[in-house]
């Protein structure tokens, strides 16, 4: 199927939407593997970031692909659903409401919140624009300590509790959307489709789970600069 098919009608749209949200939770897993290097001490994790950072343009390179990809399944997601509230008619909408959780009914907030987390959450580790002042952060030698940068940030309320919020979004969003995503690509049929939303939710709790831990023991002193 040609990009122009593809954009026409609301199934193309859809597949477009379901693979770049695979694409994005891919990296939301691998992210959070990565981060959970920081139980294993801070030159563990220092060294992690610099591996990272040692990639140069090839990591700008990703991340532009990242923030690419992430852009297309915003528009599309918001797309589709002003399209879904156009096409149907008000008592069809009330009965399907009725028929969803809560996860579905707010896919949309979940995906506006994590955008602005995402924003947020660049700004204070990748920028350093906001959080912590620069100093606070960097050893004697002016080099930027990472493991200080984050545990230092955590272990300050706000930011425990803005993060965690972002993840019980994250957790909702992906607890409906991983099985949507893969009943669009046709993955499974109705059958099938119970054990996969089944699946999603689990993996959805795990990336919950795994990712509040970092600022909540952090916060608790579990892990220290």
């Amino acid at each position: 199927m040609q990009l122009t098919q593809l954009l026409r009608n609301s199934v193309g749209r859809k597949l477009i939407m379901a693979v770049s949200g695979l694409l994005v939770t891919g990296f939301v897993v691998s992210h959070l593997l990565g981060n959970l290097a920081l139980f294993a001490g801070q030159e563990a994790f220092n060294l992690y970031a610099a591996q990272l950072q040692q990639l140069g343009p090839l990591l700008w390179l990703f991340r532009l692909g990242l923030a690419g990809t992430l852009l297309l399944h915003v528009f599309f997601g918001i797309w589709l659903t002003l399209q879904n509230r156009a096409a149907k008619p008000t008592g069809y909408a009330i009965n399907r409401i009725r028929s969803t959780n809560l996860a579905a009914k707010t896919m949309v907030f979940t995906g506006m919140a994590l955008l602005l987390f995402l924003i947020g959450h660049l700004l204070h580790f990748t920028f350093r624009r906001i959080g912590l002042p620069p100093e606070l952060a960097h050893d004697a030698g002016g080099t930027l300590d990472v493991f200080d940068m984050v545990t230092l940030s955590f272990q300050q309320g706000f930011p425990v509790l803005l993060y965690a919020g972002a993840m019980l979004a994250l957790f909702l969003h992906l607890g409906h959307g991983l099985g949507s995503a893969l009943q669009t690509l046709g993955a499974c049929n109705d059958k099938f489709l119970p054990g996969v939303r089944k699946g999603g939710f689990i993996v959805a709790l795990a990336l919950l789970l795994g990712y509040v831990s970092i600022p909540v023991l952090t916060f608790f002193g579990f892990v220290t600069p």
